[in-house]
């Protein structure tokens, strides 16, 4: 039974989700979402209670999916700083490549700022993730590895706005890359690994102290 409910809320998050990315929040209706999941309104209420509801547990099941892959690595002492965080891009980019609907329509709602609450919401939400690599970079500094002054709230910006700037500016990003970044396959083959070299190259040779070039 317990299965089922399950399976029936996976169900309608995975529409929902499909069709939030398409149409928007306003574009977007419960109806439409019940219709193409296959169940009642009065079900859809009852696991979501509203249109917000909805909205809101699409992400909370991506961000809290993905933070469940995150703490394992994080918690274990047998992993230095900087390999945890290596491991951290290497999750984060792979999930990034194969869903990319889904972080199109994290910008375009954040970015509209139409529904302040319903913002605010999934502002709480966006940050535990990011606090979840902030957490890794501010090990490294206390423990030694990382450069003490290092500036981890920009270290955290530039993983996550490399990822914005390919994947919510497209059209741009294509013509700078000489890629089609709409090109779903590009992006898991030869855009995934790219932007993992490029983003460990780059934070290592920030973090890390033993690669420190500034004296």
């Amino acid at each position: 039974m317990e299965k089922e409910k399950t399976d029936k809320k996976d169900r309608i998050l995975d529409v929902a989700e499909r069709v939030f990315s398409e149409m928007g929040y306003d574009g977007a209706s419960t109806r439409l979402i019940s219709g193409e999941a296959n169940v009642n309104m009065a079900m859809l209420n009852y696991y979501f209670g509203s249109k917000e509801g909805l909205f809101v547990a699409v992400f909370e099941r991506k961000i809290y999916s993905f933070k469940t892959l995150l703490q394992p690595i994080i918690g274990d002492e047998n992993l230095s700083a900087w390999e945890k965080l290596e491991r951290c891009i290497d999750i984060y980019i792979d999930r990034i490549m194969v869903n990319s609907c889904f972080h199109k329509l994290v910008n375009r709602e954040i970015s509209l700022n139409r529904h302040g609450e319903v913002n605010d919401k999934i502002t709480d939400i966006l940050m535990v993730n990011a606090l979840e690599f902030k957490k890794v970079m501010q090990e490294g500094v206390d423990n030694g590895s990382f450069f003490e002054a290092a500036d981890i709230e920009l270290c955290v910006a530039t993983i996550f706005g490399t990822k914005n700037y390919i994947i919510n500016a497209p059209h741009i990003a294509s013509r700078l890359l000489g890629k089609d970044v709409l090109n779903q396959h590009f992006l898991e083959t030869e855009m995934n690994q790219r932007m993992k070299t490029y983003l460990k190259r780059l934070l290592k040779s920030y973090l890390v102290i033993a690669n420190d070039r500034t004296n």
